[in-house]
């Protein structure tokens, strides 16, 4: 697993209208509607606790890829 997702930094939410509320640690960061939300849905009823902190992360996009360097750019 990617350094950072051990202590579980993601949670969301599915609303009544069905969209899932993405939030990285405590703070919302992306909102997942339509066909997209569906099938995150679908994957996160089947997804254990390591799958499911993946998915969340993919879904927010351009966040936290697992290539960072653990102590930042050294400059």
């Amino acid at each position: 697993m990617p350094a950072g997702l051990d202590d579980r930094p993601f949670s969301h939410r599915v609303t009544k209208d069905r969209r899932v509320l993405v939030s990285y640690r405590g703070r919302q960061v992306t909102v997942v509607a339509g066909k997209a939300a569906e099938r995150l849905i679908a994957s996160l009823e089947t997804a254990d606790d390591d799958a499911t902190q993946h998915l969340l992360a993919r879904v927010t996009g351009n966040f936290k890829r697992g290539n960072e360097r653990p102590d930042g750019p050294k400059g």
